[in-house]
């Protein structure tokens, strides 16, 4: 799993443990913070099975999903999952709707964007309602672009993209090394 924490100037994100359940489960279970998630609103017994899927995420791939805290207090989530229909590793965010409105979820799903890339991945995506204005706003803000869509359950979900080509390397190649001669 990765290293500490990352740290954003009003947020501190940490790779979900098992010592957040608690604070997972209750959000999770929360419609106004889980309904438009995939899976929807999760009850203890799928949260935990989230919570060891997420956990086995960091442990294959080194990414996965973070708690989200403001001055110490859990305020949601966001991070990287192995996203279940196939279309790679998704970028996901849910914060408590006490905490909206003020641009906490676009400031951590940077960060977790950001460390997403960091880390070698070179795409990551996320699909979200046509409707959802607030994170199609956020994934946009973030960098993220429209490049598919499909429906579900008769609603219209976009497809994000956020793709970081390896970096070049700065220097140029060194020359050819020329054969040194010794004295004879």
């Amino acid at each position: 799993m990765a290293g500490g924490p990352i740290r954003t100037p009003r947020l501190v994100l940490e790779p979900v443990s098992w010592r957040d359940i608690d604070d997972m489960a209750r959000l999770k279970a929360d419609a106004g913070a889980f309904s438009m998630m995939l899976g929807g609103v999760r009850s203890r017994q799928q949260a935990e099975a989230d919570m060891a899927d997420d956990m086995a995420c960091w442990a294959r791939r080194g990414v996965g999903i973070f708690t989200i805290r403001e001055d110490g207090r859990f305020i949601g989530m966001t991070g990287l999952h192995e996203r279940p229909d196939g279309r790679g590793l998704g970028l996901r965010f849910a914060l408590w709707p006490w905490a909206a409105g003020r641009g906490l979820a676009r400031e951590a799903a940077s960060a977790a964007l950001s460390f997403a890339h960091d880390a070698g991945i070179r795409r990551v995506m996320a699909v979200t309602r046509d409707t959802n204005i607030a994170s199609r706003t956020i994934l946009g803000g973030i960098g993220m672009t429209q490049c598919d869509s499909f429906d579900r359950d008769g609603h219209l979900m976009l497809v994000y993209e956020s793709i970081r080509e390896v970096a070049a390397d700065p220097l140029p190649p060194l020359p050819p090394r020329r054969p040194i001669r010794l004295p004879e």
